[in-house]
This record gives structure tokens, C-alpha cells and sequence, in this order.
């Protein structure tokens, strides 16, 4: 199967690609946010008359006036705006209505707001103290989903176990015992396009909604629900979205939005949020710490791994819990440890909520277990590679959900040793400088899409007078790629060009065809098996027809090369468009008819996680290994990654080009969030970098471009064409390499990302000072 490029690249490089923010309908209002001055207070007074000045402006909405309505994917903890009280500094309190932007952003300054501060609290830590400040003190009478277990009267809002085995007993009988903790900030997802939402409500009662979102169909699902409304009386549309990352996968604004059109009579209503904004309103990537323990026996196989995680939700639930029942699930990750005890409690604190991010708990706990097994590795005396190869989950063995693995799951074992020979590990290391040290770090990598037993998508594809084939899937275009290999997919299926397949890449809920959510790697293993399935349909009924007009058996029609044959003659064949619309006869007469094709997917035998975490959750698994060469800088603590090297299982490369794009473009954000990027607050829980100037991002300068990639093929079984994900994996083990190759230049453990240049220049003076003597 061959590359091919884009097909969304034209419209981007030409700027021809329209976005929510491009988009302006008859009569449009925009929307500007007032935003609360305090982390932690009850609203005693909103006064806004003095907007009414303002020319242009139209109303002002509070909290008290959409106080009936609560959402949360998980947790209905949150209004639309706060009522009664604020429980993060810049959570939004109020919406001005103007004819125009600047109208809005002029009154918004006017509306006054008077608050009686409440105790706050800002570490997740403290936030589990009995006397700690509540954030939600009526916790207890949210709606929740089941396996969501808040604590009342707590800050708790969720606690997941997982347990297989007896790891309290394995680890007292353990020959070696590490034992360490590990933090990891709050990030932003610093996707290009910032949040923007139009609604408008229909005259019929339908509520219109355009929206910059990785998933429509939850968008519409989450609307419906909070605002009581059939999911038919909901449309979703959404454009060409500016990345996500998770950021986009949940409800947002979407619901205030909606509501602020309500208020003025259905008029469309338009908000598009800053990047300051940006970084307070929308959510951000959650904060984590964790104490971990790993038992080893005397042989160097792992008997036992014990991980207490803490999870930073901010001030709403959102995907926050999810994400931690994710990081304990994954448990001891790609390692074969027979007893595994993990605690993974989300917490509230008075900080702007986080949601999911790329890697979706995976990518966190990877830091935790990876740095704790080459802790363990390294007091064993046994080399990291060999001590991970020895441990590797393998054919037979079982996850820490009880998941077994099977022959056909990929080969992790050569994933690592391919990535540590790329990476020259073992041979000599070159230095040119008496400061700077140069090491090498790896770590292995497994991830499937956290998703319910139930989730599935759904495909359509229909043919043209011209037998050119439109294509309908419900997952959405946010950067990586899945469009482009759909229609590659289908391409290859009927032997066209696939200049003449075209899909839909703009969404309408009410038009296209469905998909649970565009999250976690899912989106080619779930909708390439859709629509797959709906080429056999469509298949199916080309061979019904063709067989009829060529005067052969259905069992004998061949479709290649944009032709139906009767196999074995040549002389009896048809091109794809004569019987798309259905063959008609020199005499008028019809056989067949237009043919529209129909699939679905699903996976059969997932199953929910049982009291203590035990089950199938993953349809699918990717197995990878990382590895980086880095140069350390003692005197300034700076670190450079001079070579990245990525080598994953994909089962089968459905575009190459595009899986190298997301090994690169995930190795360079995951640089970034190691080495540079938090959130930082200060005492007051005021953020101190909602921009990007002071909130730092890799440049092109940071990362250079000796970035490797190799693909193994063992097909999936059931994956379109035999493919397994990519996406979030290529971020998986990046920040323990780095972490592990510091160590290896110079003996220093740094156990927090991000590891900033001044941290590092801590560590190794608090460490190893003598490496600073000048």
C-alpha cells in the first residue's frame, strides 16, 4: 500500500481551511467572559448596569440566571458559570452580549463583582486533610457515573484500586526494595486554535452548536443531557479543528454558549477564547504525585510493584478522574510482575481543572514505573536493557488487569533491543567538553485506547455517477492523520486513485456517519474497521449486480483496479461506475441499484474492571520502546537531546509517512513537556504564565533533528488491515529515557518533571556537588 499525502493539507497551506473562528452567521452576538479575581470566594453581588453604556452590548448573564443546568462528563459538579461561588482564580462568572468583540471586551471590564473570600487550597496533598477547605461541600449530591466513587465530605473525587496478587506479602520477601516518589506538573495542552463555540437555537427547538471539538457525537450526547433535550433536537458541527490533544475531548463551552442564545431569544451567539483565557478556562493536563515501591528477586525478576498516585483535578472532576482510574489500570505497564497494588485517589484543589491529555494517565504512571524499574536496575548492578528485556510482558503472560497477551500483541522484546541499538547503547561516549556529560537513557512503552466496553463507530460510503466514492466517518481531523488513511484504505480496496475517494471532514452529527469519541489512538482501529466493513457491503452489492449483467456467479466477480471482473476472463468486466448508480441496459432496464455501503465496529470481549481493577479494558495494544542520547550541562543544568529513537509494534503501516509524522511530532511534544513546560502558581493560586512568552515551549532550537523511527509489522487480527495506534505512544516513554539518561551521564536521579535547567542545577548540587568545582 503507498503513501499518500494529506488530504486536508491543500486547504491548510493555501489558508483556505475554515475554522469555528472564520465563521460568522446573520444577526451573530459575540460573548466575552468576566472572570473571578479570587481563587476560592462566595458571590455576594454582581453589579453590570454600567455595561448597558457600553454601545452594541445586548444583556449580561450571571451564574443565577443557568443555575438549573450542571455538567460533567463524569462528575455533574460544574455550572456553566459560577454560582454562589468560585473555586479558581479566572473561573468565568459572568458573559457580556454585544454586537461586536470589542463591545463585549469594553463592558466586560465594567461589570463589578464583590466576594467574601473562603479559605483555599492549591497542593492535592494538603487537599486530603480532614481540615482542609471544601471545594464542593455538597459533593455528595452530584450525578455520577457508577464506577465514579467521590468521597463525601472530602475533596476526594474518586478513588480506583487495582490488586492482582499479594504485593504487601512479595514485596517483604523481595531481595532489593526501591522505593521513591515522583511529581509531574500541571500543563497546558498549547494546541494552536484556542476554544470557539457558536449556538444558536433553532425555531423548531433544535440547538445548532459549531464548535472547535475533538468529538461531536459527545458533545451532542453530554448537551442533550444537561439541557434535557433529545439528542435529535442537538446538531453539532464541527470544521477544521487547531489540535486538541484531549484537551477538546469533553463538553467546555459549549454548554454556556448555548445557554447565553437562550437568553437573547435564539440569536447565534460567538466565543472565541484568548490564549490567556485560554489557559484559565479551558482545562489543562493534570498535576500528579506518586510514591512507588518495586520488590526484585535475587535473580532480577520483579515480584512486586506497590504505586500510591494523587491526582490534581483542579476544580471540577471532568476527565480528571478517568484519567486516574487510567493511570492505576495500567498498573506495572509493559512489565510482567505477578503482584501489583495500586491506590489512584483524583482530588479536588482551588486550581483551573484539568481534563485528559495525550497519553491519558498512560503517560504519567510510564514516568513512575519506568524510573523506578532503572532505579531497580541500577542497585542490582544488571543493565537496564537486559533487566527490562528479562521482565517484558511476552505470549502468555498477563497484564495487571488479568489481560492476556497473545503472539499476535507484538514483539516488545525486539522493540527494545532495536531501540537501544540505534541509540548506541554500551558503546563509548565521546566528550568534548570537562563539564558537559553525555548518557543514555530507554524505556519501554504500551498503551491501548482507554475506552468503555461499549464504545464503536459506524461508516458509510456511497458511490457517484462518475464512480468516484464519498466516505462518511464520525471521528474528526485534529492532526493526526486518520482521514488520509481512511481514504487510502478505500482506495486500495476498489483499486482507484484516491484522488477519487472523498471524505467528510467537516462533521454534523446529523449527517455523518457515528463514532464514540476521537480519543486515545482508537480512531483507525475503530473507524478503518468500520468502514472496511462497509466495502464489503458495498462490495457485496457490486458483485450482486456485476454478476447479473456479466452472466456469472457472485463468487466469481473480482473488484481491482476500478473495474468488476469475472475472474479468469478478461473479455467480461465493467468499470466501477456503470454499476455504481446500478447498470442500465442498452434497453432501458435497471439492474441493481445505487449502491451505498454500511459497516460498523465493535469489540465483543472488553469487559468493566472488577472491584479491584481486574478485566479487559483494551480492544487493542501498541508495545513500543524509547530511547535518547542527551548532553547535561553541569554548570547550568541545561540538557539537550542529541538523538531520540522510536521503535513501536504497529501490527501493519497503513501510511508510513503519516506514523513517522506522529513518531516525530509526539517525540518533540513530549521533549518539551519534560524538559520545559508547567503551569506555575503562586501562593495566592494566581497563574503566572497564561501566555507564551513565559510559559515555555520546545523550540526549533531544542530539538535537534537526529529523531529516528522504525515500525515493526506484526498484524493485529482484528485491526483494519492488521494496524495497531500510534498517536499517543510516540509520548510514552520519552520523559523517563530522558530522566534514565541524566542519571547515566552523571549519577544524578531528578524524580520531578518538568527537569528545567535550574531543578537539574539543583539536583546536582544538593547530589553530586563535585561535578559543579570549577
Amino acid at each position: 500500500m503507498r503513501d499518500i499525502e494529506r488530504v486536508d493539507a491543500l486547504d491548510k497551506v493555501n489558508a483556505k481551511a475554515l475554522y469555528v473562528y472564520d465563521l460568522k452567521l446573520p444577526g451573530m452576538l459575540w460573548a466575552k467572559l468576566v472572570r473571578s479575581t479570587v481563587p476560592h470566594a462566595l458571590i455576594k453581588r454582581i453589579e453590570a448596569e454600567k455595561t448597558l453604556s457600553v454601545p452594541g452590548v445586548v444583556a449580561v448573564v450571571t451564574g443565577r440566571e443557568i443555575a438549573h443546568v450542571r455538567a460533567g462528563i463524569y462528575i455533574q459538579d460544574r455550572t456553566p458559570l459560577a454560582y454562589e461561588k468560585v473555586r479558581y482564580l479566572g473561573e468565568p462568572v459572568a458573559a457580556v452580549l454585544a454586537k461586536d468583540q470589542r463591545s463585549a471586551e469594553e463592558a466586560a471590564e465594567l461589570v463589578e463583582v464583590e466576594y467574601e473570600e473562603l479559605p483555599a487550597v492549591f497542593n492535592p496533598l494538603e487537599a486530603l486533610r480532614s481540615e482542609a477547605p471544601l471545594v464542593h461541600e455538597k459533593l455528595q449530591e452530584y450525578h455520577r457515573y457508577p464506577e465514579i466513587k467521590p468521597l463525601p465530605n472530602s475533596n476526594v473525587a474518586n478513588v480506583f484500586r487495582l490488586r492482582k496478587g499479594d504485593a504487601e506479602a512479595a514485596l517483604s520477601k523481595s531481595y532489593v526494595v526501591v522505593e521513591d516518589s515522583y511529581s509531574e506538573a500541571m500543563i497546558s495542552h498549547v494546541y494552536m486554535e484556542p476554544m470557539a463555540v457558536i449556538a444558536q437555537w433553532l425555531p423548531d427547538g433544535t440547538l445548532d452548536v459549531w464548535t472547535s471539538a475533538q468529538s461531536p457525537f459527545a458533545v451532542r450526547n453530554l448537551l442533550s443531557k444537561a439541557l434535557e433535550l433529545p439528542e435529535s433536537k442537538v446538531v453539532v458541527h464541527v470544521p477544521y479543528v487547531g489540535g486538541g490533544f484531549g484537551g477538546k475531548a469533553g463538553l467546555h463551552m459549549e454548554l454556556l454558549v448555548a445557554l447565553l442564545s437562550k437568553a437573547v431569544g435564539g440569536r447565534p451567539v460567538k466565543l472565541v477564547l484568548s490564549r490567556e483565557e485560554n489557559f484559565y478556562v479551558a482545562p489543562s493536563k493534570v498535576g500528579v504525585t506518586a510514591r512507588a515501591q518495586l520488590g526484585v528477586n535475587k535473580e532480577g525478576k520483579m515480584t512486586a510493584l506497590k504505586v500510591s498516585y494523587v491526582v490534581d483535578a483542579g476544580a471540577y472532576a471532568d476527565y480528571a478522574v478517568n484519567v486516574g482510574k487510567t493511570m492505576g489500570y495500567i498498573g506495572a505497564g509493559p512489565y510482567d510482575v505477578p503482584n501489583v497494588w495500586v491506590d489512584s485517589t483524583t482530588v479536588y484543589t482551588n486550581k483551573p481543572f484539568a481534563t485528559a491529555f495525550r497519553g491519558f494517565g498512560i503517560l504519567e504512571a510510564h514516568w513512575v514505573v519506568e524510573r523506578q524499574i532503572e532505579a531497580a536496575a541500577r542497585k542490582l548492578g544488571i543493565d537496564p536493557v537486559e533487566f527490562r528485556f528479562m521482565n517484558r510482558l511476552r505470549p502468555g503472560s498477563t497484564t495487571s488487569t488479568g489481560q492476556r497477551i497473545s503472539e499476535s500483541s507484538g514483539d516488545l522484546g525486539r522493540c527494545l533491543q532495536t531501540a537501544a541499538e540505534l541509540v548506541g547503547w554500551g558503546k563509548p561516549k565521546v566528550r568534548s567538553d570537562p563539564y558537559i556529560y553525555k548518557g543514555r537513557g530507554v524505556a519501554m512503552a504500551m498503551k491501548g485506547p482507554s475506552v468503555p466496553p461499549y464504545n464503536s463507530a459506524q461508516a458509510y460510503l456511497k458511490f457517484n455517477e462518475d464512480g468516484t466514492i464519498d466516505v462518511s466517518v464520525g471521528t474528526t481531523e485534529i492532526g493526526q492523520g486518520t482521514m488520509t488513511s481512511i481514504v487510502q484504505l478505500v482506495a486500495d480496496e476498489f483499486g482507484v486513485p484516491p484522488s477519487k475517494v472523498r471524505i467528510d471532514l467537516f462533521k454534523d452529527t446529523s449527517r455523518s456517519a457515528y463514532t464514540w469519541q476521537t480519543v486515545g489512538s482508537r480512531s483507525l482501529f475503530y473507524d478503518g474497521n468500520a468502514v472496511l466493513a462497509a466495502v464489503d457491503d458495498a462490495k457485496a452489492q457490486i458483485r450482486r449486480t456485476a454478476a447479473k449483467v456479466l452472466n456469472a456467479e457472485e463468487s466469481e466477480i473480482v473488484i481491482s483496479e476500478g473495474k468488476v471482473k469475472v475472474r479468469g476472463d478478461g473479455s467480461r468486466s465493467l468499470d466501477l461506475k456503470d454499476v455504481a448508480m446500478g447498470y442500465v441496459t442498452p434497453t432501458g432496464n435497471v439492474i441493481g441499484s445505487p449502491i451505498v455501503g454500511r459497516g460498523s465496529f465493535v469489540v465483543p470481549d472488553l469487559t468493566y474492571l472488577d472491584s479491584v481493577g481486574q478485566g479487559s479494558p483494551f480492544p487493542v495494544i501498541t508495545f513500543g520502546a524509547q530511547a535518547v542520547e542527551v548532553e547535561v550541562d553541569v554548570l547550568t543544568g541545561e540538557v539537550k537531546v542529541e538523538k531520540y529513537v522510536g521503535v513501536f509494534d504497529l501490527g501493519k503501516v497503513i501510511n508510513k509517512k503519516l506514523a513517522m509524522d506522529q513518531l516525530v511530532g509526539g517525540a518533540v511534544m513530549a521533549i518539551s513537556l519534560t524538559l520545559y513546560e508547567a503551569l506555575k502558581f503562586d501562593e495566592g493560586g494566581a497563574l503566572l504564565n497564561p501566555n507564551l512568552v513565559d510559559y515555555k515551549v520546545a523550540k526549533v532550537t531544542d530539538v535537534n533533528d537526529r529523531l529516528v523511527g522504525v515500525f515493526l509489522e506484526n498484524p493485529q487480527p482484528n485491526g483494519p488491515k492488521g494496524a495497531r495506534g500510534i498517536g499517543e505512544n510516540a509520548l510514552l516513554g520519552i520523559p523517563a529515557a530522558v530522566g534514565n539518561a541524566i542519571y547515566d551521564a552523571i549519577g544524578v536521579s531528578v524524580r520531578e518533571i518538568p527537569i528545567t535547567a535550574e531543578r537539574l542545577w539543583r539536583e546536582i548540587r544538593s547530589q553530586r556537588p563535585e561535578l559543579q568545582q570549577v
